[in-house]
């Protein structure tokens, strides 16, 4: 009884005892006064010294190299803590006193071990400061001098990262009693406002800080996949930081848009279920960064290209998607910009003005957009904006209607015949094509020859020189077939398909007429013969209904043929879209730059939690590539991806198409006079800079000398 009185008359100077134990930073000066204090205790009240040895001998087991090490451990708290109040120079002069302790694979095994066996927050924090130091290892400034601890070798790199990005997650949601795997937004604002939070949420923030650091690092494409695929499944605790959450997002959009292998859809699917987490707080910014990302990536096209950008479109769609209500605020805006870009084209009539609409960054925009609305056309909101998004591409194909720029018209087209299906919309886009048909140029015999094999997918634009080859002549008269077949086919079952295909049938009969070409002839009498075929298979069917046009019973007619394809005009389009994309296949140069499917989008995101642990096993093979974070790495690898840039720069001078000055008279066809083969030897050389006439007269006179 004695001791507990004791105990309690002297509460207040254990509790003072304590404060200054548990201080956030203990200058050495400080340690020996706490010790010479516990020393007098002993000697003024020996009960209560023996009352502390019994329940508190924590408090007096006090030794000189704990002392050390409480110093840096305290050091570090404060910096990982956001409201800290000492600057960083005094926390530097404080962490350069300290000795340094290389780090071990045996330490980091001890570490997780105390971890997961006995909750020990110390050992929690020691992995915390050796991840931040891996993270941080070789960075300029003098880094190394903020920590006591370094990391010697890439084995313990590779140990500290796999350990901490497999481990870390679990760790944290045990420590914050979070659901084992999930969790939404709000579990984490109740988390913040509880004192647990405050006493330990700088783990979260140095966590996700750290690791952001290293993903600026990397350039290695499996690390960083492999570093997104961990971190995916701790994006819930970016709720708690927002300044990191956007810089999430920017890094996360950079990787997309211009990584190679599967780390596009790697960072896509992070970015997908940051959005799906966190809703309202991250979903304005992800829709405008991955457009504006989109926009970015799609500036020129080839036949290379041609897939990852309908890749990276595909995305954006699929993104669009998780909020719907959101994204139709968004696609109204930027629609809208559209069409002002349009507008101004037409009030000013200039080249600049008619270039930033016949440019591959508004083609794509119209593409991407079409795509969303035939994905979500059900929902009520989007299938308003396909009016507008109509209007806008017809205006585009008629903008410059010469024979150039056919390839753009056909693109334009495409578009609206694929938002006329899905919304089962009629639009009127069959004098597009049938005005192409009367058009000089597919009319007269070619002058330039055969010419090369052109691919009208991956171009906006022809020379005046290809606008005369047989092979152009043909690419766009197949075009024209294919793509009004597929407009004919999608009412071959309404009611009025007669009066609807009457005009068509007049101007390909006249078409067939005129041209003297034997195959495109053979062509268009083909297809007549298929549009006749539906035309009288309407018009048998049509006599003997009694409903009227306006009856809600027309949309019906013929609904079980519809179902089935069976008129002759569909099965007439399932064999050209065979015969396209044998063409189209035969065109493409090299394979894509994300995969050989990446354009089917559902294939490529199919991955589940049970894919994704199956993937962590090769993070070992990933991190143990003897990559450390150093001078070496840094010096090196900008090398490497600035030669890769510049043997990209000049594939994309030579393969990319660039909009050209805009014709808007009839001066298509340019004299003999200015054609590059009417221009003389002599005239080549004046063009031709000192050097290269010094030595085209070198050659000239050894040539002399030899006869």
């Amino acid at each position: 009884m004695g001791a507990a009185n004791n105990a309690e008359t002297n509460l207040d100077g254990e509790n003072s005892v304590r404060r200054r134990s548990r201080k956030k930073s203990m200058p050495e000066s400080g340690a020996r006064e706490h010790k010479e204090q516990l020393q007098k205790l002993s000697e003024k009240d020996p009960e209560f010294f023996e009352f502390l040895k019994e329940h508190d001998q924590e408090l007096l087991q006090f030794s000189d190299d704990d002392l050390d090490e409480d110093v840096g451990t305290d050091i570090e708290d404060e910096d990982l803590q956001l409201d800290e109040e000492a600057s960083e120079d005094e926390i530097q002069e404080k962490e350069q006193k300290s000795s340094k302790e290389v780090i071990t694979t045996s330490m980091v095994d001890l570490w997780c071990k105390s971890i997961q066996e006995n909750g020990s927050l110390s050992a929690l924090r020691s992995l915390m400061r050796a991840f931040r130091t891996a993270c941080h290892y070789g960075d300029d400034g003098g880094n190394e001098s903020m920590t006591k601890l370094s990391v010697m070798s890439s084995t313990v790199f590779n140990k500290i990262m796999l350990t901490v990005l497999t481990e870390m997650d679990g760790i944290l949601r045990k420590l914050f009693k979070l659901p084992a795997t999930g969790g939404k937004k709000e579990n984490i604002t109740d988390l913040m406002a509880t004192k647990h939070w405050n006493s330990y949420g700088h783990l979260v923030k140095s966590y996700l800080g750290n690791a952001l650091h290293v993903l600026n690092q990397m350039t290695d494409t499996e690390m960083i996949s492999f570093t997104l695929r961990r971190l995916k499944y701790s994006l819930l605790f970016l709720a708690a930081v927002p300044s990191l959450l956007r810089k999430y997002i920017k890094v996360v959009l950079h990787f997309w848009g211009t990584g190679g292998g599967a780390l596009p859809v790697v960072s896509f699917l992070f970015m997908r279920d940051l959005c799906i987490r966190l809703g309202s707080g991250c979903i304005d910014e992800c829709f405008k960064g991955i457009y504006k990302a989109y926009v970015l990536n799609c500036h020129f096209v080839n036949a290379v290209k041609l897939k990852h950008i309908r890749f990276l479109g595909n995305c954006v769609i699929e993104l669009l998607g998780v909020d719907l209500p959101t994204a139709y605020q968004h696609a109204f805006i930027y629609i809208r910009q559209l069409a002002m870009i349009l507008r101004d084209a037409l009030n000013a009539k200039t080249k600049e003005a008619f270039r930033k609409v016949y440019e591959w960054k508004f083609i794509n925009c119209l593409e991407l957009w079409t795509g969303a609305i035939c994905a979500y056309c059900s929902e009520s909101d989007f299938k308003q904006l396909a009016y507008p998004l109509t209007q806008i591409i017809s205006g585009v194909a008629r903008l410059v209607p010469t024979a150039r720029y056919f390839p753009l018209r056909l693109r334009c087209v495409r578009m609206l015949n694929q938002i006329a299906a899905s919304t089962h919309s009629f639009v009127p886009l069959s004098m597009l094509l049938l005005d192409m048909l009367e058009m000089k140029e597919l009319n007269r015999p070619p002058t330039g020859g055969v010419g090369k094999a052109v691919d009208l997918r991956s171009i906006l634009k022809v020379s005046k020189l290809t606008l005369k080859t047989r092979a152009f002549q043909e690419a766009c008269v197949i075009s024209v077939v294919e793509e009004l077949a597929e407009h004919l086919a999608q009412w071959s079952y309404s009611v009025p398909f007669m009066e609807l295909s009457f005009i068509p049938l007049v101007r390909l009969r006249s078409f067939c007429k005129l041209t003297k070409v034997e195959r495109f002839r053979k062509e268009m009498r083909q297809l007549i013969r298929q549009i006749e075929a539906s035309v009288n298979y309407v018009n048998g069917k049509r006599i003997s209904i009694s409903f009227l046009p306006n009856d809600p019973a027309a949309a019906s007619f013929l609904e079980d043929e519809k179902k089935s394809a069976s008129s002759a005009l569909s099965k007439y389009v399932l064999t050209l879209r065979q015969r396209a994309e044998q063409k189209n296949n035969s065109l493409m140069e090299s394979s894509v730059l994300v995969g050989e499917e990446s354009s089917k989008f559902g294939n490529e995101i199919s991955e589940s939690d049970e894919e994704d642990a199956r993937k962590n096993e090769k993070g070992a093979a990933v991190f143990s590539s003897s990559w450390l974070p150093g001078n070496e790495s840094k010096i090196k690898q900008p090398e490497e991806t600035k030669r890769k840039r510049k043997k990209q720069q000049k594939e994309k001078a030579v393969d990319d198409d660039v909009v050209e000055d805009l014709v808007l008279s009839s001066d298509e066809d340019m004299p003999s006079s200015h054609s590059p083969s009417a221009v003389k030897n002599d005239d080549a050389d004046n063009f031709l800079p000192s050097k290269g006439k010094r030595k085209q007269k070198k050659h000239k006179t050894k040539r002399l000398k030899k006869n």
